[in-house]
């Protein structure tokens, strides 16, 4: 059995967790405790998630390296559809910077308070390590924008919802692109006061339909 060591909130682990459902593939999540981090180091010898162990024991970090462990493990059904694999590759690494940025930025507030019921130690480590890489005052800051922020993200998201007028997925067939948008989606369900528009019909439907996605969905898709 796999063991994924994740956090909740991160729009990485989503990813990895919808391709491992996708793949059928028998997981155990392990959610770290922000704070307490020591069996997360065992494993894999560093602090940061996803990190996945692999059935041989390895165990691997950064959700592309782990989505192209799994592809090669267990190949069927793909993620990387024959021809495709280099602009799947392209689109989730622009879904991981630019977009998530835009989507990090105006989720902050939730993540707080997502922390903050966790308990204000966590609170406070969660706000300490954002100001220590963004600098002093961030999180207050995101606070303050985050009307500007959220429009920011939407605006960003505006060109994909004409991506699924006609088509499912983003090319078309279901490959790793989409589970990458798809991850970053997630970071607006951390609360029902940042959700897509309604007027986002297409990603909306985008969202459900991966989200219910399994090992049973027909690959040819």
């Amino acid at each position: 059995m796999h063991r994924l060591y994740q956090f909740a909130t991160s729009p990485f682990c989503a990813k990895v967790r919808k391709i491992l459902d996708y793949k059928g593939l028998d997981y155990e999540i392990i959610e770290v405790d922000y704070l307490e981090r020591k069996e997360l180091i065992a494993a894999s010898g560093q602090l940061m998630v996803p990190a996945l162990t692999m059935p041989s024991g390895v165990t691997l970090v950064d959700s592309d390296v782990i989505a192209i462990a799994l592809e090669d493990q267990s190949p069927e059904p793909t993620v990387f559809p024959a021809g495709w694999r280099g602009v799947h590759l392209a689109l989730a690494r622009y879904f991981d910077t630019e977009l998530e940025d835009a989507l990090f930025r105006a989720a902050i507030p939730f993540e707080i308070r997502h922390f903050a019921r966790q308990g204000r130690d966590r609170e406070a480590f969660y706000r300490l390590l954002r100001d220590r890489k963004y600098g002093v005052g961030f999180c207050e800051q995101m606070v303050l924008d985050h009307s500007e922020n959220r429009e920011r993200a939407f605006q960003l998201l505006a060109p994909l919802d004409d991506s699924f007028a006609e088509r499912a997925f983003l090319l078309g067939r279901i490959g790793y692109a989409d589970f990458a948008l798809y991850g970053q989606l997630t970071l607006l369900s951390l609360t029902e006061d940042f959700t897509l528009p309604e007027k986002y019909e297409g990603l909306r439907a985008f969202y459900d339909r991966m989200d219910c996605i399994s090992s049973k969905i027909d690959p040819n898709l």
